[in-house]
């Protein structure tokens, strides 16, 4: 397996190039990023984002003092407003209470600890948490997403169970455990999603048709097309 995962991995690099996730100027800024791209698309992130900074409220404690109201009219762009504001506040308000605001003790926190406090924030889940703890804080933690379980599902890769944590493990068990690789190779995943492996997938501009059972499964079709109704 891990030699496939790392076939996988330079044939995406070859075609997308570096992604050099996450676009932020700040870990915390990550942080909200993760929280607010919750059923949303990153465009809608980012017109939220900048509101913030406009408004001087990009930090945890500006978080924590702002009215909930006025930070709902302020991430309105994102989605689900009200509830997106209750759980940035939850996360400032873990982030002042558990390390004084001090981003970079919880940068050299023990991971699975910060894991477990970060899955305790309201409104964090896995995929959220382990995008703070990549992203923003540089941890090798492997993010599974929408489209890592369709790219792994399609290759015939995918493990049996659905649980996040299998997901998670077919890549942290079989490459190395390095912060850079993961955060690339979950770029990449994701570019490739929007590229080629969509919901109806675009076999036919996909840099994996070969080693892809869907992709096999197309090629087959394309080869033998059906014959017309007399």
């Amino acid at each position: 397996m891990t030699a496939r995962l790392q076939e996988i991995f330079k044939r995406m690099l070859a075609r997308y190039g570096g992604q050099r996730w996450w676009p932020a100027d700040t870990p915390f800024e990550v942080m909200v990023g993760a929280v607010l791209t919750q059923a949303t698309s990153w465009t809608n992130v980012e017109l939220a984002i900048a509101r913030l900074k406009d408004a001087g409220a990009l930090s945890p404690s500006a978080i924590r003092y702002l009215d909930a109201a006025e930070l709902a009219a302020l991430i309105y762009s994102s989605g689900f407003h009200n509830i997106k504001a209750r759980r940035l506040k939850a996360l400032a308000k873990f982030i002042g209470d558990a390390y004084g605001d001090n981003i970079d003790a919880m940068r050299e926190a023990d991971c699975d600890t910060l894991r477990r406090e970060l899955l305790a924030v309201s409104g964090i889940g896995e995929e959220t948490a382990d995008a703070i703890l990549l992203y923003a804080l540089d941890k090798p933690v492997f993010v599974v997403d929408a489209y890592s379980r369709r790219l792994t599902e399609r290759l015939g890769i995918a493990p049996q169970s659905q649980s996040y944590g299998t997901h998670q493990r077919l890549f942290t068990d079989n490459m190395p455990r390095d912060h850079t690789l993961f955060a690339e190779y979950h770029a990449l995943i994701v570019e490739h999603g929007k590229q080629a492996c969509r919901k109806i997938p675009k076999c036919d501009r996909c840099c994996l048709r070969d080693i892809c059972q869907t992709g096999a499964a197309a090629s087959t079709q394309s080869n033998h097309p059906a014959h017309p109704a007399k």
